[in-house]
């Protein structure tokens, strides 16, 4: 049944109907794969033509597998269905109407007597023909050309791996916050979000393409051979951990490392106000630290468990994709857990923290309605719950967290979040003037009795009204930190224009600096 199993699963991740992990959980719940594509059906995951169409290809290509792994009719129906055999002729067509959802069922009178059913026939190793018509809308899609490199043949060596450590040495001596490796091209990295290439010649893709290959586990090139990219983070020892990803492209394989230092950074460091710390100082509740890519949301985590691990005896639980700074236990107890290695889903790992006695969870990421109803679940029942989100401010942060639920549910999730909600962090990394650095702005939501009804009443387009007024308690607008940076000469206006939130407001406030400058 594995070599079935195998089948199945390159077809439905070659087309990308549904996630490695669904699929495994759902060859946990049913032993054929033929009963595995029942359940994605019934369950949604897949359209019926779709599912029709994943039908007859798995049989198609079932019938090259050995006799043995086609032992029974994969639907796992109950002997009281009273379904035909799969040795009778026509058997297939009553099986897949029920998993289609026809209106014509086991359990319905026929409209005209049945012929005799004609005499069992042995089953064949051949996978049988379906007897219903193809969609004409679409025709199957061809399958996708292979790399230009055969995967099988490249054995990297001890060399290929000293070559890209080298230029990851160089990108760490640097300061540089990234690494581009492409094929044909120059090795670059990026200095404050800007790409620079290295003084180094163009890697041709027969050369780079072992160099990557040569710091993957076993388990890692397999994925990486069957999905044609993947993320994952090295440890490449006193030279740092690596947040890294690979992809197939049409020049060939590149390879993108994000550097990770090696020290838990502080708030001090960061130049986090005050108001930060004192969210980690909730014993129930959540903070939401947000903002867009790569403006320091993960770091900004990390210097807040690292503040409660060393603070606090208390356990403090993990989950990330994938694990980025590495907490040794303090005063605290950590475990981290890295999706797809140590848990199928953020969902499966947060529904199971709730049974493991931590104190303080953090998520990497709120991806989903189960994710994000988890973690606010876990706030309401006692836990301090940090997470992130790619929002761009404090108001359409509490909207994408309510979006996410169906109208029906959000009234009562208004009132849940209005209730746990601690804080919201919005932060931007903006290069500064000289071009050798960069600045940053933040946006703090501290939630008092004021936003707290502004939330439960729907009118959190009147929350900014509330956070101009609330300095005293620690809340600033992002609009209002992006002209403290302008006045004092660290940023242009051109960056904080294009940062602004309110353009009009913000146009405002920098002609006014302008002119007394002017004056």
């Amino acid at each position: 049944m594995k070599a079935a199993q195998a089948l199945l699963k390159k077809i439905v991740l070659h087309n990308k109907l549904a996630g490695e992990a669904e699929l495994d959980a759902l060859f946990a719940r049913h032993a054929h794969p033929e009963q595995v594509i029942r359940a994605m059906v019934t369950e949604g995951t897949v359209k019926s033509k779709v599912g029709t169409q994943l039908l007859d290809l798995y049989r198609k290509q079932a019938a090259d597998l050995p006799p043995e792994e086609e032992e029974d009719d994969g639907f796992g129906l109950a002997p009281e269905e009273d379904v035909k055999p799969r040795s009778v002729p026509g058997a297939d067509d009553e099986v897949l109407a029920m998993l289609l959802g026809s209106k014509k069922t086991a359990s319905e009178p026929p409209k005209q007597a049945p012929p005799p059913e004609p005499k069992p026939e042995p089953i064949k190793a051949e996978a049988p023909k379906l007897a219903v018509p193809q969609p004409a809308a679409k025709p199957a899609p061809p399958p996708p050309p292979k790399p230009k490199v055969e995967v099988a043949q490249i054995i990297p060596t001890s060399a290929d791996q000293a070559a890209l450590l080298k230029i990851l040495r160089i990108a760490r001596d640097a300061g540089a916050s990234d690494v581009h490796l492409i094929a044909g091209r120059k090795p670059s990295m990026r200095h404050s979000s800007k790409l620079a290439e290295m003084d180094l010649p163009p890697i041709p893709e027969e050369k780079l393409r072992p160099m990557l290959l040569s710091i993957l586990k076993p388990d890692q090139r397999k994925h990486f051979d069957d999905h044609w990219d993947i993320d994952f983070c090295y440890d490449g020892g006193d030279l740092g951990r690596f947040r890294a990803n690979y992809l197939n492209e049409q020049n060939g394989t590149d390879g993108i490392f994000r550097l990770i230092s090696s020290k838990l950074p502080s708030f001090q460091e960061l130049k986090l106000p005050d108001t930060v710390r004192r969210f980690t100082e909730y014993r129930v509740g959540i903070v939401l630290v947000t903002g867009p890519k790569s403006c320091g949301k993960t770091s900004t985590l990390a210097a807040m468990v690292d503040h409660v691990n060393t603070n606090r005896k208390e356990h403090i639980i993990t989950v990330e994709d994938p694990i980025e700074f590495v907490h040794p236990c303090k005063k605290g107890h950590v475990s981290q857990r890295e999706v797809g290695n140590h848990t199928l889903s953020f969902s499966n790992a947060l529904r199971s923290a709730l049974r493991e006695a931590p104190d303080v969870i953090m998520v990497g990421e709120m991806r989903d309605l189960e994710t994000t109803s988890l973690a606010i679940t876990a706030a309401e029942t006692g836990h301090l719950v940090l997470a992130t989100l790619h929002t761009p401010d404090a108001v359409r942060t509490i909207s994408s967290v309510l979006d996410v639920f169906p109208a029906k549910e959000q009234g009562q999730i208004r009132s849940m979040l209005s209730e746990s909600l601690r804080g919201i962090v919005t932060q931007q990394l903006i290069p500064n003037k000289d071009g050798n650095g960069l600045e940053l702005a933040l946006e703090i939501l501290v939630n008092k009795s004021a936003i707290s009804n502004l939330i439960r009443e729907d009118r959190a387009f009147q929350i900014r009204g509330v956070m101009q007024t609330g300095r005293k308690e620690g809340m600033i607008l992002l609009d209002d930190s992006l002209i403290s940076l302008f006045r004092a000469g660290k940023i242009s206006d051109e960056e904080a224009m294009a940062r602004a939130t309110d353009e009009a407001y913000m146009a405002k406030e920098l002609a006014g600096k302008k002119s007394s400058l002017e004056e």
